[in-house]
């Protein structure tokens, strides 16, 4: 199966879970330690860890190993994963009302509307409806 895998550094594991899942429709894959998970949606892999995590063992691991410098991984930023809707318009009401935080309204682009919404730990996700045949996935 082709698969894209994107990881996200997120503060806290379980409700960036709860987000994608609820949210947006991902699927938890595994989640073998407090510092890390693995979601899907479509051909999509999201992988999530926490700045600083450990695996089973107590020692550091996987993408939020801090740098040789220290420096820890943070979230947030302007790189973003874009999933295509139906209707963003109708999926940004639903978000909104469901208190997820949003970084734009609903934005006419040159191929489609887009709204940016921010996953619990201020990762951004784009809500991507496209308006031209050649821009649909």
């Amino acid at each position: 199966m082709d698969q894209t895998s994107v990881r996200y550094i997120v503060h806290d594991v379980d409700a960036a879970i709860g987000f994608y899942v609820h949210q947006l429709g991902f699927t938890e894959v595994m989640h073998p330690a407090t510092g890390f998970a693995m979601l899907s949606r479509g051909g999509l892999r999201l992988l999530l860890s926490a700045p600083g995590a450990t695996d089973a063992s107590g020692a550091p691991g996987g993408g939020g190993r801090a740098m040789a410098d220290g420096t820890l991984p943070q979230p947030g930023g302007w790189n973003r994963i874009s999933l295509q809707v139906d209707d963003v318009a109708a999926q940004a009401a639903r978000l909104r009302e469901a208190g997820v935080a949003f970084r734009t309204g609903v934005v006419n682009g040159v191929g489609g509307r887009q709204v940016l919404v921010e996953d619990p730990s201020g990762n951004l996700v784009e809500l991507y409806e496209p308006t031209r045949p050649e821009a649909a996935g």
